[in-house]
């Protein structure tokens, strides 16, 4: 009879620090590729690097933290009994989330776009509101076309169809 293999002790489990150095890693290579930018700035002062390295030191103060959770133990796993399985369906819809400004951006325009992407990463996430997750989407795709072109930065056409 084959020996029944149990499950290590509470104390005992993996920790999970890689996924921190992970983390860490991925923000120091924006760190590294924020220093190919031109760092001239413009009226308001930040130059176009602001954003990347921001982006990148954020990811590295969070690595360094999922590190410490990790090997403090304060780092849980999910049981895999208490929570469903990961959904493709809901992955995918996120995913194509993510890509919809590729392929629209430039025929829909920002605000439609925003709508889009936002509607289907909320579906993913499991909202079945649709009609308010495009209203959502519209606004805040809105909003951040009207704030970045007053200054001074063009995101496009605001619907490019109609004009």
């Amino acid at each position: 009879m084959p020996a029944i293999e149990e499950a290590p002790p509470r104390g005992r489990r993996s920790k999970p620090w890689w996924l921190g150095l992970a983390l860490a890693i991925m923000g120091a290579l924006w760190l590294n590729g924020a220093r190919g930018i031109a760092s001239t700035t413009n009226y308001i002062g930040l130059g176009p690097a602001a954003i990347v390295l921001a982006v990148g030191l954020g990811l590295v103060f969070l690595g360094i933290l999922l590190i410490l959770q990790a090997l403090r133990g304060d780092f849980r796993a999910v049981d895999d009994e208490a929570e469903a399985p990961p959904s493709r369906a809901a992955f995918l819809l996120a995913l194509a989330g993510v890509a919809i400004p590729l392929l629209t951006m430039r025929w829909l325009g920002f605000p439609l776009t925003a709508m889009l992407a936002f509607a289907l990463v909320t579906h993913g996430f499991g909202s079945r509101r649709t009609i308010l997750d495009l209203a959502i989407g519209f606004v805040l795709g809105a909003a951040a076309w009207f704030g970045f072109s007053r200054l001074g930065i063009s995101l496009g056409g605001f619907l490019p169809l109609l004009g």
